[in-house]
């Protein structure tokens, strides 16, 4: 016959003191992504709301015109270079041709961002965002500068030039930095996911280049269809990579060294987004 388990003795409080119930362990709710990545969701809301905005003003949803995406701030190298309008270059990126184009960009914008935000902070990724797709918008600019127009003087019609619009050039420059920063040592991942993660942004992006130049080819070749800015993912990508280059992760970083590489990062982009505009207008003559 077995022994029976120990009766727990009464607590014995002190006169005067009343009893409180042990604490219960707290279980940690998982927090929503959008409190984990804000800069992710404004971004994504900014761009939607100027959709939003267009469809209200009577835009066709699904192909506006070139009239319409240039009045509302899409990239145009005539506007730019002969009408001094250099604000395009951060407008186009919230202005997309059609629900389509819209709901591409954020979903890789979104993936990417979750992914970023973490690594970069909030700061981190509105700053690669916008100078990465300034980046872009200004060698999209250049490249159509001398493609169509070999001569400026000559045209007075902005139109003679193709409207780009879009955040693709941006996503292309957040994919750039998350390329060099998920291969950081510092990252408190095991190192084959680090590997896994860094792989799969890469492919992102060599296969969305890939596609955008057949996409844009084939357009070329028979006469008809779309045409990717291709430049300016390649101008997003590269300014990508160079932004990330003298960061260190958030995660696994000291908080000062962080910022300090951060200031540093941003800094030397907008320097070099400077001078780069300087060698377009000395081109444009």
């Amino acid at each position: 016959m077995g022994s029976s388990p120990p009766i727990p003795e009464p607590e014995i409080l002190p006169p005067g003191a009343e009893y409180a119930p042990p604490p219960l362990q707290e279980r940690r709710r998982p927090r929503p992504s959008w409190v984990v990545a804000p800069a992710t969701y404004l971004l994504i809301a900014i761009n939607c709301v100027v959709f939003l905005a267009m469809v209200a003003h009577h835009i066709s949803p699904m192909s506006p015109t070139t009239d319409q995406l240039y009045n509302w701030g899409g990239d145009n190298a005539g506007a730019v270079l002969i009408g001094d309008q250099w604000v395009r270059i951060v407008t186009a990126m919230f202005v997309h041709v059609g629900i389509l184009h819209l709901a591409t960009n954020m979903w890789c914008l979104w993936n990417l961002g979750l992914l970023a935000e973490p690594l970069m902070g909030s700061a981190g990724v509105l700053a690669v965002y916008l100078l990465t797709g300034a980046a872009g918008n200004l060698l999209s600019t250049l490249w159509n500068w001398l493609s169509y127009s070999p001569d400026w003087v000559k045209y007075h019609d902005v139109f003679v030039f193709p409207v780009g619009a879009g955040a693709s050039g941006a996503v292309f420059g957040i994919a750039g930095a998350l390329i060099i920063l998920l291969k950081s040592p510092r990252l408190p991942v095991p190192p084959v996911e680090l590997k896994k993660l860094r792989r799969s942004v890469i492919y992102f992006a060599a296969i969305n280049l890939v596609l955008g130049l057949s996409i844009t080819g084939g357009t070329h070749l028979f006469g008809a269809g779309i045409t990717i800015d291709n430049t300016a993912h390649l101008g997003g990508f590269s300014c990508g990579l160079l932004f990330a280059a003298p960061m260190v992760p958030r995660l696994g970083s000291p908080r000062p060294d962080f910022r300090t590489r951060l200031g540093v990062a941003t800094g030397m982009i907008v320097g070099v987004l400077v001078l780069f505009g300087f060698f377009i207008v000395s081109v444009r003559g």
